[in-house]
C-alpha cells in the first residue's frame, strides 16, 4: 500500500478567535465584564471615529470591546461556543478565510453561570483561518504577496469544521 504524502504547507489552522461586543455607556461596561469572565484576558476597547447623532455616537466615544484568543485557548473556547449554538452553522456565515456567528445569551455556554451584575446579553464570535506562510504577507521587512491558492476556501473551512468539531453546516 502506498501512503499518500500530504503537503504540510496546505494544512489549514485556526489563526485566532475574536469575541466582540458593542454598546455604549452601561451596556458596554456589562459587555466588558462578560468578556473578562469568559476569557480572563485583557479586553481591548474600541472608540468611534464618526458622529452618528441618531444613535448618540460622537468621535472618541467608546462603542465596543473585543478580545483575541489564539492557540489551545482559542480551540477550547470554540468547542464550548459551538456547543452553545447546537453545533450548527449556516452556510452564509462562512466566507473565505473566516466565519462568524453570534451567541444570543451567554448563559447557554456550558460551564458559565448567570451573573447578576451583567444580566443577559450576547456577543459576536469571529474565527480567522490561515495556512503556513501567512507571515510573509504580514511582516514589516521583506514583505511578499501571497497567491490566491494560499487563501482558505469556504469548502475547506466547512470540511475542517465537520471533521474537527462535528459542526453541521446548514444550507439556508
Amino acid at each position: 500500500m502506498k501512503q499518500e504524502n500530504k503537503n504540510p504547507m496546505k494544512e489549514i489552522k485556526i489563526d485566532k478567535v475574536i469575541l466582540s461586543i458593542g454598546g455604549t455607556a452601561d451596556n458596554l461596561e456589562k459587555g466588558i465584564k462578560l468578556l473578562g469572565v469568559l476569557t480572563n484576558k485583557k479586553i481591548s476597547r474600541k472608540t468611534s471615529k464618526k458622529r452618528i447623532p441618531s444613535f448618540g455616537v460622537r468621535p472618541g466615544l467608546e462603542v465596543g470591546a473585543m478580545v483575541t484568543l489564539r492557540g489551545k485557548e482559542a480551540e477550547e473556547m470554540l468547542k464550548r461556543l459551538f456547543e452553545s449554538i447546537g453545533n450548527q452553522l449556516k452556510e452564509k456565515q462562512i466566507s473565505e478565510n473566516s466565519f462568524s456567528f453570534g451567541i444570543k445569551e451567554y448563559i447557554e455556554i456550558p460551564g458559565i453561570e448567570y451573573q447578576r451584575d451583567i444580566g443577559i446579553i450576547g456577543f459576536d464570535v469571529s474565527v480567522a483561518f490561515s495556512r503556513a506562510g501567512k507571515r510573509v504577507e504580514k511582516r514589516k521587512i521583506k514583505k511578499g504577496k501571497i497567491p490566491k491558492r494560499n487563501q482558505v476556501k469556504k469548502e475547506e473551512i466547512i470540511s475542517f469544521l465537520e471533521k474537527k468539531y462535528n459542526v453541521e453546516v446548514i444550507e439556508k
